[in-house]
């Protein structure tokens, strides 16, 4: 018998024969875009899909988000602009994390417009466009405040001075980052806000004229009212309010999470008290016990932490894991759930009829905050769009 021919490997990735998988509600992502556009009325929409989308899939929020009109994409790696070119998208791209070398001819290539803020990026990049025959655009980073990446204010005249002799350059955009736009003292981030200001006022003296002025990312979105320091700015950057999550003290943003996170039963037995149960023995069961074993373990991102502290889904109730979480499996425990059978659905973060796991709950059992536990769902998950 001939075997079958191998499978190209997108194809391979897109099947689903384990139940696990993260359904990403398509539906919530552009309630949630109508929401930034509540808050920030007559600014373009750079939707950050950076880092798989904030582990929601990049590839199918990028095109949702592009056929609902954001101005921007943004990523932070000049492969994560290339992987969105690869399946079709058009939108323009901005790649905030900067470039390395060895970028430029891609960056330009792919148009893939880049954050630039140190003195040898610019002179690379110059270099591919006048190569390529083409004016290529860039964005400038100034740091106000984070002390992460960007051009000091005080280097800003020799930086303009810089861009004056290459004329392959646009300079098409100015950025900065807020350090703490979630915090309820907003006496930092209003600060930022007034030094940017200021430093725009440069450039536009030096003779150059951005189209594009930015710094707001979703906490500063949020708060767009009480931040008159960032009117004029003409667009906004918000990140983690797409995936329907407020950051903060925010809580009245009327967001809806976009992804559940599923699996199902795939094996049950019924156990004497004093049963240990996965590595280590550190759950027993102090009663005869149903326990179901659940096909996700910490290599698909669920936490090895979350053993004996975390509780899933089943037929609308919350059950405790029990146990070690394995690398690929781990176990729960159904005894006081009616009727559970081999293959019932179950639902690891978000809703189940009333009940609900949400991100913030996981990320407090981590000790640490819902992005993190969103983009540390691995790409062996598959992510599933669906429609509400």
């Amino acid at each position: 018998m001939t075997p079958p021919a191998p499978q190209p490997l997108g194809r391979v990735r897109d099947q689903r024969i384990r139940p696990t998988r993260a359904e990403v509600d398509v539906a919530a992502l552009r309630h949630n875009l109508s929401r930034v556009r509540h808050f920030a009325p007559g600014a373009g929409v750079l939707a950050v899909v950076k880092a798989n989308a904030y582990g929601h899939g990049a590839l199918h929020v990028a095109r949702t988000l592009e056929e609902a009109g954001v101005a921007w994409l943004g990523v932070a790696l000049v492969e994560e602009g290339m992987e969105l070119r690869a399946g079709g998208v058009e939108a323009p791209i901005l790649v905030l994390g900067g470039a390395y070398e060895g970028a430029w001819d891609p960056l330009v290539a792919q148009r893939l417009t880049p954050v630039l803020f140190r003195p040898e990026h610019f002179t690379a990049y110059a270099a591919a466009a006048a190569s390529a025959g083409v004016r290529a655009p860039f964005h400038l980073e100034i740091d106000t405040g984070v002390g992460r990446t960007g051009i000091l204010p005080g280097e800003l005249p020799a930086t303009l001075e810089r861009l004056r002799a290459l004329p392959s350059l646009e300079l098409q955009g100015v950025l900065s980052h807020f350090a703490s736009s979630d915090a309820q003292d907003r006496e930092g981030t209003r600060a930022q806000a007034a030094a940017f200001r200021g430093l725009l006022a440069q450039v536009e003296a030096a003779g150059f004229s951005p189209g594009f002025r930015h710094v707001s990312n979703t906490g500063a979105v949020l708060d767009l009212q009480s931040l008159q320091e960032v009117a004029g700015l003409n667009l906004v950057r918000p990140g983690l309010m797409l995936y329907g999550l407020a950051p903060g003290h925010f809580h009245a943003a009327d967001l809806r999470p976009a992804l559940a996170w599923k699996t199902g039963l795939v094996h049950l037995k019924e156990v004497p008290a004093g049963t240990p149960i996965s590595y280590g023995g550190t759950f027993v069961t102090p009663r005869r016990a149903r326990i179901a074993t659940l096909p996700v373990g910490y290599a698909d991102g669920y936490d090895r932490a979350w053993g004996n502290r975390a509780h899933v889904l089943v037929r609308g109730v919350r059950v405790p894991v029990v146990g070690r979480v394995c690398m690929d499996l781990c176990m729960v425990d159904v005894t006081d759930v009616p009727g559970v059978e081999l293959g019932d659905e179950v639902v690891l973060l978000g809703r189940q009829g009333e009940a609900r796991v949400a991100v913030e709950e996981l990320a407090g059992l981590s000790g640490t905050i819902p992005y993190e536990i969103l983009c540390g769902i691995s790409a062996r998950v598959p992510r599933e769009p669906v429609e509400g």
